[in-house]
């Protein structure tokens, strides 16, 4: 296994950090704003803009401007299949943003595709539904799971290991 590790992260969070080539960046940030400000020592990233939106009904289809859509889940799954198929080891973080619904679906996906362990997946019970649903149609075999939206509070009321 190449990818390690998934986590999902606000965009201020990715743009603190400090950039290793052992960890590949999925960036998101919304159409129209500035890329996100990535330290340069990340070698593999992967920058997309999109809302985090979905259609509203049948009668107003994707692709829409601003969408996720087909193109941007085949960019997703090139780059996650790359890395997981690289002979060297790194950690992957997905970042949007606010860290919560975009980042956590895409995140849901490389867990999926890679088996590597998602970090606070517990967190993503607000992953964008959309994004699962065109990433889930892209590679169907796969089981992106998303967990209940309660599964947090259940972490922050167990007591810490010490």
């Amino acid at each position: 296994m190449s990818i390690s590790k998934v986590y999902f992260a606000s965009r201020e969070l990715a743009e603190s950090l400090i950039g290793k080539p052992s960890i590949a960046v999925i960036s998101i940030t919304d159409p129209g704003t500035p890329e996100a400000n990535l330290h340069a020592n990340f070698e593999h990233v992967l920058r997309l803009a999109f809302y985090d939106a979905m259609p509203a009904d049948e009668y107003l289809p994707a692709p829409m401007p601003g969408l996720f859509d087909y193109r941007m889940a085949r960019q997703i799954a090139t780059f996650v299949q790359d890395l997981h198929n690289s002979p060297n080891v790194v950690s992957m973080v997905v970042h949007c943003e606010y860290g919560v619904s975009r980042s956590a679906a895409v995140a849901l996906f490389v867990e999926a595709y890679s088996g590597a362990p998602l970090i606070s997946r517990e967190f993503t019970g607000e992953a964008n539904q959309w994004v699962v649903d065109q990433l889930s149609q892209l590679r169907p075999e796969l089981d992106i799971d998303i967990p209940p939206a309660n599964a947090a509070p259940e972490r922050r009321a167990r007591p810490r290991p010490t």
